[in-house]
């Protein structure tokens, strides 16, 4: 009993830190940061709710999906759907005329709806996931094989957007949005309010997950990753729980999507392919996986630099990218949170046996001081 209310002491102290720190974020930055730099950490953001997708998957339950792209692109491109039909103003969205339609397809006609939108920003992507994990984790695939099929279904997607020309734009994607429910994105206001909406999911995102990996079902998700055949062993259903996991983890992948894509005007093939994917696990493993603010870290560190880097050496920024990955995988390999604890502990280490050597020299006698006797 004692134990059960010194958790829930904690986690209320952490659910304030994280409303303090989102608080701080959304009245402090808007006032000290250009509306581009800020529209640049909101895209960062964006991206920080995949990385904690991918580490609910990989870093707790062992899972390494080399295909979140895929569901950050279905919710993006549900939301764009629908901007796109508020652009046409009850006529075809652009590409659609340049490539030969005269008439709405029938499976666009609900995305009118902005509540059905919004709906299919995490259905899309959770029926994906629910579907392709049933078929894997019942089928007992597992290590290098799940990656590799995940990652063929980043290459499918692409190929399927790619071809799909009337329906999805093609290549270009879809682009030239004017509103979203209404309100105007060229808007100062409606670039903060979208900022803060990212903040306070991201917020939201952090806690919901610490708060399930902290409980007895996040044991249960570290118990698949460390030894999943003693948890089968002890009657539990290992593909029931990574089916739940993979779907959780793609639903927010998909709501990462959907605030990206406002933000940044666009959403094309290219935005959820091979190459994103990997980037996003990328993220996790430079933050640190297993932790969940470190690949919130990773995230925001590894695009800032490649923002940093492309502006001040355009000609070389990938080299330096490039060599920021292998070392932090080469020096770094439990990422940059795993480094600063262990750099901590070391420091701890260090300064315990001072203390204790300190203490000894203390009680010893000098040299050339007799003992005194005792009494």
């Amino acid at each position: 009993m004692e134990q059960r209310r010194s958790l829930t002491g904690a986690a209320v102290r952490e659910s304030a830190v994280v409303a303090a720190i989102c608080l701080l974020m959304i009245v402090v930055l808007p006032l000290v940061l250009s509306e581009f730099r800020l529209a640049l950490l909101a895209k960062f953001l964006t991206f920080a709710i995949v990385a904690l997708a991918i580490d609910l998957a990989w870093g707790y339950t062992g899972m390494l999906s080399l295909g979140h792209g895929v569901f950050f692109g279905l919710g993006a491109y549900a939301l764009a759907m629908h901007m796109k039909l508020e652009a046409a103003k009850d006529g075809l969205p652009d590409f659609m005329g340049w490539s030969g339609l005269r008439e709405l397809p029938g499976f666009w006609a609900p995305f009118d709806n902005g509540l059905f939108a919004l709906a299919m920003v995490v259905v899309l992507p959770a029926l994906l996931a629910a579907g392709l994990g049933i078929l894997i984790f019942r089928g007992r695939v597992q290590g290098v094989y799940f990656s590799i099929i995940t990652q063929a279904l980043a290459l499918i997607a692409t190929l399927v957007f790619v071809g799909q020309q009337p329906y999805t734009g093609g290549t270009n994607g879809m682009t030239n949005f004017s509103t979203l429910f209404g309100l105007p994105l060229i808007e100062t206001s409606t670039q903060i309010g979208l900022y803060a909406v990212t903040v306070i999911v991201l917020g939201l995102t952090y806690l919901a997950l610490r708060f399930l990996t902290g409980s007895r079902a996040g044991a249960i998700l570290v118990a698949i990753r460390d030894s999943e055949s003693r948890l089968r062993f002890f009657g539990y259903d290992p593909a029931l729980v990574k089916v739940a996991v993979f779907t959780l983890s793609a639903a927010i992948a998909g709501i990462a999507g959907a605030l990206f894509v406002p933000q940044v005007g666009i959403i094309t093939p290219a935005n959820m392919g091979i190459v994103p994917s990997i980037e996003m696990v990328i993220w996790v493993a430079v933050g640190g996986r297993g932790t969940l603010y470190g690949p919130i870290l990773g995230a925001i560190v590894v695009n800032g630099a490649k923002s940093g880097l492309s502006e001040s050496f355009p000609d070389f920024w990938q080299y330096f990218l490039g060599a920021m990955f292998v070392g932090s995988v080469v020096l770094f390999p439990d990422g940059i949170v795993g480094a600063v604890a262990r750099g901590v502990k070391k420091l701890k280490g260090a300064r315990s046996a001072s203390l204790t050597a300190g203490a000894t020299a203390h009680d010893l006698p000098s040299a050339g001081r007799p003992l005194e006797a005792k009494s």
